[in-house]
Formats: structure tokens, C-alpha cells, sequence
């Protein structure tokens, strides 16, 4: 794709989300789940967290949070949901005991009630991703903003691979930030 034929990111975003669904929908997903999990698992063992910012998923995400669900006290390290406000545009970590949540934030998405909390090592949903790390979200800003005031802390993107844009296609903004790795079922960018 040509400079000049770039899509906007309204056009880009709705072009990945379909193509998400339309994977999500395939006999291919239950192996990609799989792996991905796989995949994730093997990162966070090597960023060993002191806490883990994870995302209750919507929409054809990969379900990150359920590795973490009833864990029966497995995990060595706290567990926290966001918790996006509508008004202020903003975000913040809540400790989560990895029971089913109880609570929905104020844009309707299941999140805890624990105390607020930053992780040091967060999971980050992709529509879209490059393999320079730069994502693209659902146009909220909610995980940009939240990383730029952060930026000591290690982002990972999750997504599947369907997402991956190529660097030519996607000029990152200012408020971009970029992640330290994406990863899909086909392994670690």
C-alpha cells in the first residue's frame, strides 16, 4: 500500500477488527489459542513480574486473563484489571484476585474492585500492531495515555497475528507509545 492509499486509522482499525472476527470465527483459532497462551505464559515467566496488569478481553481478543483465572494461588506475583473512567479519558490499575469480576468500569468493561495499583509488567490488547511495537488500540487512548505516564513499566501486546500491519502502513502519532514486544500464536515481534 502506497503512501497516498495509506487507510486512515478509522478505516485501518475497522479493517483489522473485521479480520479478527473473521479469524476468531475459524476452525483455526483453537490451535492459535493454544499457542498463544504457550507463547504468553514463556514471556511473562521471563519478565517475572512484581505485579501483573492484565485485560478482561471483549471483542475477539485473546482471553490473556483467563491463564490467570483460578489459579488456585499458582501465581507468585499480584494481578491487577484496569479500570477506564469516561469523563476524565483516563486509566488505572485495580488489584484483582482472579475471580470473576464483579464490577464493570465506567465504559461497561468487567474490571475489579481491589485497590488501585501499578503494575510493573502489563498486557496490552492490539486491533492492530507493527513489528516495530507501535499498536493500534480502539481510538480511546485509555493504554497510551496510561503508558506515557508510566513509562517505567514493561507493556507487552497481546494480539492475533491477523493484526500485524506493515511499518510502511501505520505512522505512529505522538502519543503513540510503543511496546516492548507484541505476541501472537506465531510467536514474539
Amino acid at each position: 500500500m502506497s503512501a497516498s492509499t495509506r487507510l486512515t486509522r478509522p478505516a485501518l482499525r475497522a479493517q483489522l477488527l473485521a479480520a479478527r472476527e473473521r479469524f476468531a470465527a475459524s476452525a483455526e483459532v483453537s490451535a492459535a489459542t493454544e499457542a498463544i497462551a504457550r507463547e504468553l505464559r514463556q514471556v511473562i515467566d521471563r519478565l517475572e513480574p512484581e505485579c501483573l496488569g492484565l485485560y478482561w478481553a471483549m471483542r475477539s481478543e485473546f482471553n490473556a486473563a483467563s491463564l490467570w483465572i483460578d489459579d488456585k494461588g499458582d501465581t507468585t506475583f499480584p494481578l491487577a484489571l484496569p479500570f477506564a473512567r469516561r469523563e476524565a479519558r483516563q486509566m488505572h490499575y485495580r488489584l484483582w484476585d482472579g475471580q470473576a469480576p464483579r464490577l464493570k468500569d465506567e465504559c461497561g468493561i468487567a474490571t475489579s474492585d481491589g485497590a488501585e495499583v501499578v503494575p510493573d509488567v502489563v498486557l496490552v490488547p492490539c486491533v492492530g500492531f507493527t513489528a516495530s511495537g507501535y499498536r493500534l488500540g480502539y481510538g480511546g487512548g485509555y493504554f497510551d495515555r496510561w503508558l506515557a505516564a508510566h513509562p517505567h513499566v514493561t507493556a507487552v501486546g497481546v494480539a492475533w497475528s491477523v493484526g500485524l500491519v506493515a511499518d510502511a502502513d501505520f505512522t505512529p502519532e505522538p502519543h503513540d507509545q510503543p511496546l516492548a514486544c507484541v505476541v501472537t500464536e506465531r510467536g514474539v515481534a
